[in-house]
């Protein structure tokens, strides 16, 4: 099967400004898709509750800023860009009563719909137009003239051209410059939590981990455990980045590249796969889903535990020191921890 993928010059540009759009939110993606729709000459509303901290930061960056109601009341298209534990909520309360046929529901992922926590209405266009980069980046890279590739993906085709408003919504933001790929709603939430788990955050974190303590309970120096464990992690992303394996692997010493082949399938190993698998399984049949949504609605308090415990390792005392004497990093830290 062959994916189909869009750049600008196969897109209808006017599509999308035709329409008035609320985007809900005003986070990492909610930032950078009002501000590059407001710039591609769409016509935007933010919307947020009056005590959101985002409120003037909105209305500073010169975007019309109302509640998510009056925004979803005033758009005829909706971009739901609010946290997944968080949408159903707001979908309900603000937006679903102000939904009218013709209108359409946009989505940066798949989550809430493919889970079943949001059933938008019939007569109503519901896809997806899901950014493959963090919002800082959708934004930077549009200012700078390319963009961050994307995925887009139709639930509902009401009005027979859902596909073409999202592709059209996809190069508002950029995304056509960098090339838009067309999925399906279960394909795109299914892969991004499967990866979010098993290397992108979970499997990465958990690696960085055991492999600093290793080397700290042989006897090494944390710093220079840091450095090989974390630090140089991302020179060996970038090289994986610009072109592959075979980049990186071209990129390193043949001593780094031998060690590569015959060592690594010895911590990736086939009871690791199997549970790549189980993983996998659970991510598919909805229970990652049932469990994360029950433990945002019992206050989170595992999650804030996770959060502490993890905030206490010895690699996140030694990163933050030896991070604060690399200025030119810009180093960052997480809200209520100092640098």
């Amino acid at each position: 099967m062959t994916v189909k993928i869009h750049y600008q010059e196969n897109v209808d540009s006017q599509l999308i400004r035709g329409r008035k759009v609320a985007v809900i939110g005003y986070g990492s993606q909610g930032h950078a898709h009002s501000l590059n729709l407001a710039d591609s000459g769409v016509e935007v509303a933010v919307g947020l509750r009056p005590s959101s901290p985002s409120v003037n930061a909105a209305r500073e960056a010169g975007l019309d800023v109302r509640t998510p109601a009056e925004a979803a009341e005033w758009a005829d298209l909706v971009m739901m860009l609010v946290p997944d534990q968080h949408m159903s909520d707001v979908y309900r309360d603000d937006v679903a009563p102000h939904l009218q046929p013709g209108d359409a529901l946009f989505f940066a992922h798949g989550f809430n719909i493919h889970f079943g926590e949001i059933e938008p209405p019939d007569g109503v266009d519901v896809a997806m137009v899901a950014p493959k980069g963090p919002g800082h980046l959708v934004r930077r890279t549009y200012e700078e003239g390319s963009g961050v590739p994307a995925l887009v993906a139709v639930d509902k085709d009401a009005s027979g051209s859902a596909m073409d408003l999202a592709i059209s919504y996809a190069d508002a933001i950029g995304a056509t410059r960098a090339g838009v790929l067309e999925t399906t709603f279960r394909e795109e939430t299914e892969t991004d939590l499967f990866g979010e788990q098993v290397i992108l955050c979970g499997g990465v974190s958990e690696l960085v981990k055991a492999s600093f303590e290793t080397l700290v309970d042989a006897g090494y120096a944390p710093e220079s455990a840091y450095f090989e464990c974390l630090h140089e992690l991302k020179l060996i992303v970038d090289l994986l980045y610009e072109g592959g394996l075979g980049w990186m692997r071209h990129s390193v010493s043949d001593t780094a590249e031998y060690g590569d082949f015959t060592r690594g399938p010895r911590i990736v190993t086939d009871e690791t796969r199997a549970e790549m698998r189980r993983i996998l399984a659970e991510v598919q049949s909805g229970q990652f889903a049932s469990e994360w949504l029950a433990e945002h609605r019992s206050g989170a308090t595992n999650l804030a535990e996770y959060r502490a415990q993890d905030a206490q390792h010895p690699i996140e005392e030694v990163g933050g020191r030896l991070r604060s004497l690399m200025p030119f990093m810009n180093p960052k830290s997480p809200p209520g921890e100092s640098k």
